[in-house]
């Protein structure tokens, strides 16, 4: 039976901005430029793994404590942000995906690093969409790694080569084919030419296209 698990930010909801704005608040705060092209490297990226690519644009060294502190401002500044959310910035096309998806009884997941999913998922409305939410307070790799998709597999009782994960980053969609699944890559062909398909975004996409 196919399972459709879906990471969270870029792909579902347009949380992926306020990440940027966070990082580039922190960076501003540092004395340096981060750029929306520099956020580029940290999508589907944990958030310490992320500090460290911010300080390394930066040139800049921390102490292990200094680094907890400073990962611990971003977040709290990226939940302030996410926190004012609404429905209204879920991405075109996925509520209606999502409805045939349900209608049809197709099993869904999250499967995302990030900590704040469930507060986005309340605050956009989606998760009477899913059956199950597999998050990174319940797993400790980051992406490449793929245990976070295959947490979700658990969570829904599903087979691994039985699901299909949308991805909008690199990492990702590596994710999903090291733990046995189809990878759907969500934006640029070029970029995430790994996935199996790829696909603008949702707006007409339907279950159909997916078989």
């Amino acid at each position: 039976m196919m399972t459709c698990i879906f990471d969270l930010d870029g792909v579902l909801v347009d949380s992926a901005k306020y990440h940027y704005l966070a990082w580039k608040a922190l960076a501003d705060k540092l004395g340096f430029v981060f750029t929306e092209q520099d956020n580029e490297r940290l999508k589907g990226v944990s958030r310490m793994k992320s500090l460290e690519i911010l300080l390394e644009i930066g040139k800049i060294n921390m102490t292990d404590a200094e680094k907890e502190e400073a990962a611990d401002e971003k977040n709290k500044l990226y939940r302030s942000y996410i926190s004012k959310m609404t429905p209204e910035e879920i991405l075109p096309g996925v509520e209606d995906f999502l409805k045939e998806l349900k209608s049809l009884n197709i099993k869904t997941a999250i499967g995302s690093a990030s900590k704040n999913t469930s507060l986005i998922m309340e605050r956009t409305g989606l998760d009477k969409y899913f059956d199950a939410i597999a998050d990174g307070t319940m797993v400790s790799k980051a992406k490449p790694d793929p245990e976070v998709f295959l947490k979700g597999a658990e969570l829904l009782g599903s087979d691994p080569k039985d699901c299909i994960v949308f991805e909008d980053s690199e990492a990702g969609i590596e994710a999903a084919h090291r733990a046995g699944m189809k990878a759907i890559g969500i934006g640029d062909e070029n970029v995430l030419k790994e996935a199996d398909l790829v696909i603008k975004n949702f707006v007409g996409f339907n279950v159909k296209m997916l078989r």
